[in-house]
């Protein structure tokens, strides 16, 4: 059966105890709010199918909410007498693949679960053809189970979820213990933590993705293309994580600093995406690579090559070396110290490069134009 138009068809399961438990423990809230998760599915499209998977004997006052929202609760018994059994994964997972096969008209799945287990449902329904859209706490999400998803979305990130005041933090290990998953795996909350340094800044993010966009399209760039692109390298980018309430407010942000440029593309609310001519001054950008490098020999010696683009781009988030044809960024300090600007003499203790700036003033930005 043919879409009468491009309208998303969503079908919304829900591990429910998975997330009840986990906004209980990790939140600190008194209950799971189903009306979130509702408002965020109704922005992607149609929900048409709505099940939720538990021992309601133990959810009741979740039970009478959900009914409200027009959920089917499928019943799944968790103890065989003194034996507690976990059947809904494999429920859960059964039902899902089967009306992927009955409902051809349904083009996105919605797994509301941080649990890995559900991976390999995850990559069958990608493999099916159909999108798929993760929910979960992330305290309580494994690490493995966000980067399968073509979206996941966090329960506490979601307009309209009212969190209780967060705990006194005492230190870093101040983040409540996950209670779920229970294996050994990390957990999102834990795997940002360990990550080694920041965030990566927000204007090289876009950047680079548009840089290799414009590459490989040849051609404009819009700015939903550039949002898929995102979220593509990174399920769980939102905007709303960087304090913006759009895609596009936060465009107009990068805008204003120069980084990117805007303009009216062929549908409206979809401008094109591109970089201001500035940014494509290939001086500059040498520019910018000498100045990083004498600031850096200043404070601590020479640096070496490795890391240095790094830190060109704390200063010139827009730099992508390959919009000026270079191959690498090795390529592109070489055509500088050709010009005269850096010296490049290899380490052999470190195996990497160790990057001077020209000693020459007479070889100095200015007289690197002539």
């Amino acid at each position: 059966m043919e879409l009468e138009n491009d309208e998303e068809r969503i079908a919304l399961f829900l591990d429910y105890e998975n997330l009840a438990i986990g906004a209980r423990e990790q939140l600190r809230v008194g209950g799971l709010d189903f009306r979130p998760i509702a408002d965020a599915l109704a922005e992607r499209g149609r929900v048409v199918v709505r099940r939720a998977y538990a021992d309601w004997s133990r959810f009741d006052d979740d039970r009478r909410m959900l009914t409200r929202h027009h959920v089917e609760l499928i019943e799944i018994p968790q103890r065989m007498g003194s034996v507690r059994k976990n059947a809904a994964d494999i429920k859960m997972a059964v039902d899902a693949i089967e009306l992927c096969f009955e409902r051809g008209y349904i083009t996105t799945f919605v797994l509301g679960t941080g649990d890995s287990d559900f991976t390999p449902l995850v990559h069958k329904l990608r493999e099916l053809n159909r999108r798929v859209i993760g929910i979960g706490v992330e305290a309580s999400t494994s690490a493995l189970l966000p980067p399968a998803c073509d979206e996941f979305l966090f329960y506490e990130r979601l307009e309209g979820v009212e969190l209780a005041a967060p705990a006194r933090r005492t230190g870093r290990s101040a983040r409540v213990k996950p209670v779920a998953p229970t294996s050994d795996e990390p957990t999102v909350a834990e795997a940002r933590d360990a990550g080694p340094g920041e965030e990566a800044d927000l204007g090289v993010l876009v950047t680079q993705t548009l840089s290799g966009l414009e590459r490989n399209s040849g051609g404009p760039v819009l700015a939903s293309q550039l949002k898929r692109a995102l979220l593509r390298k990174d399920p769980t980018f939102s905007e709303t994580s960087y304090g913006f309430r759009s895609f596009g407010e936060l465009l107009r942000h990068l805008e204003e600093r120069s980084v990117v440029e805007l303009t009216v593309g062929s549908a409206k609310g979809d401008p094109e995406v591109g970089f201001r001519e500035a940014a494509n001054d290939e001086q500059q950008a040498f520019d910018a690579l000498r100045t990083v490098v004498e600031r850096l020999a200043g404070k601590s010696g020479p640096p070496h090559l490795s890391g240095l683009k790094t830190q060109l781009r704390k200063l010139d988030p827009s730099f992508s070396e390959k919009r000026f044809g270079y191959g690498g960024f090795l390529q592109f300090c070489k055509a500088a110290r050709a010009k005269g600007l850096i010296e490049m003499e290899w380490d052999a203790d470190a195996d990497d490069y160790l990057v001077r700036p020209s000693p020459s003033e007479g070889a100095s930005i200015a007289g690197a134009r002539g």
